[in-house]
């Protein structure tokens, strides 16, 4: 990851994770992935692994930072009080926000998903494009251009 990326990811972060929450990475960092101050270090293997299969790199309370990977659409989906803050690093897919969620069910606490949006605003997304849903908005990666790699950070 080039350290533009890097940089959005982090300035995306401090815009609304209050400063005792940050993490960052440092390239000074060696070994375990937390460190006794308090900051998070991850490996670039440790990353790219994540990003192999899709899984969630740090969650600490407030905030949580994902390695996500899609390969194909996904399911609607609106989280109540989390907002998702995203970076595509590589792929391309189509956005869609707001409307309303079709087939809606609660899958977990404050998690609803459901089979589409209906009457959201579609956007094209590629590499490099940042985009933030607060929440409580619907969103859907209705169209996959496989493989979609993208950074999510949710803030609570």
């Amino acid at each position: 990851m080039s350290r533009f990326a890097h940089s959005l990811v982090i300035l995306a972060i401090v815009a609304v994770v209050p400063a005792a929450a940050l993490v960052t990475t440092s390239p000074a960092a060696t070994g375990t992935a937390r460190v006794a101050s308090g900051v998070t270090y991850l490996p670039a293997a440790e990353v790219k692994a994540g990003f192999a299969k899709g899984a969630v790199l740090v969650e600490a309370g407030r905030y949580m930072v994902h390695a996500s990977r899609r390969d194909a659409a996904g399911q609607a989906e609106v989280h109540d009080k989390d907002t998702d803050i995203i970076y595509v690093l590589e792929g391309s897919a189509t956005l869609v926000t707001g409307g309303s969620v079709v087939d809606g069910r609660t899958t977990a606490p404050d998690e609803v998903r459901g089979s589409a949006i209906k009457e959201g605003e579609a956007r094209r997304l590629a590499a490099g494009d940042v985009v933030v849903v607060p929440n409580g908005t619907p969103h859907w990666f209705q169209e996959v251009q496989p493989p979609l790699l993208y950074y999510v950070v949710k803030v609570r």
